[in-house]
């Protein structure tokens, strides 16, 4: 199967999504905050099954509507967008948050679950973060 490629910005309707997930999480100020940091973060890499992992999130199936739509611009060679993710905390608990693009890191999964995915990785406390590897 053909390997994802990759844009080297996030699409500007991805951070509306963000925000729009967030608000189910946390106070619209804190969010606004988030969002933000996630717009000047810098661009890391990370393993598609690490993600997922982090996340305590399912591999979404092939057949998943936005899944299948992800598989076939892969197929396709169209650039897929970067994830934006908040990290989580390992003394409370609390997972990362894939904020948006699920749907592309199970797609990019399903293609090979080592693929390194460009993100934006940010923390509540508002710490940008940026890749311990280049790809």
């Amino acid at each position: 199967m053909t390997q994802a490629t990759w844009k080297d910005e996030p699409e500007e309707h991805d951070f509306p999504a963000a925000n729009d997930y967030l608000l189910l999480l946390s106070a619209p100020a804190d969010v606004d905050d988030l969002v933000q940091l996630l717009r000047d973060a810098p661009t890391g890499h990370w393993k598609a099954k690490d993600i997922l992992r982090a996340a305590g999130l399912p591999l979404l199936p092939v057949d998943n509507p936005h899944v299948a739509a992800d598989l076939r611009k892969i197929h396709d060679g169209k650039e897929l967008s970067p994830v934006l993710l908040v990290r989580g905390d390992l003394v409370t608990g609390r997972a990362l948050q894939v904020a948006d693009g699920y749907h592309r890191v199970c797609a990019s999964y399903h293609t090979d679950e080592n693929t390194d995915v460009p993100c934006r990785l940010v923390s509540a406390t508002g710490e940008g973060v940026t890749s311990r590897r280049a790809p």
